[in-house]
């Protein structure tokens, strides 16, 4: 098995130490073979896809237009 170091902020590093019960080189391992197992699911939904970067871009825009116009009639109606 191959090790890895991580570097964490001290703050966190204080906060970890609190609970000295937890094994937190399995809680860091879980979290990366959870990681790597939502990659794989997202490869293998997009390796069907066929949306170019433009597409992608362009429905993007257009949730975040969306989006910003459900807050504005929010803000000035104050309905939901």
């Amino acid at each position: 098995m191959t090790n890895l170091t991580l570097s964490v902020p001290d703050d966190l590093y204080e906060e970890m130490k609190k609970h000295p019960e937890i094994r937190w080189s399995e809680v860091a391992r879980q979290a990366l073979v959870k990681k790597l197992d939502d990659l794989g699911r997202l490869d293998a939904l997009l390796s069907g896809s066929k949306l170019t970067d433009e597409d992608v871009d362009e429905i993007a825009k257009s949730v975040k237009v969306g989006v910003w116009k459900k807050h504005r009639k929010r803000r000035t109606t104050g309905s939901r």
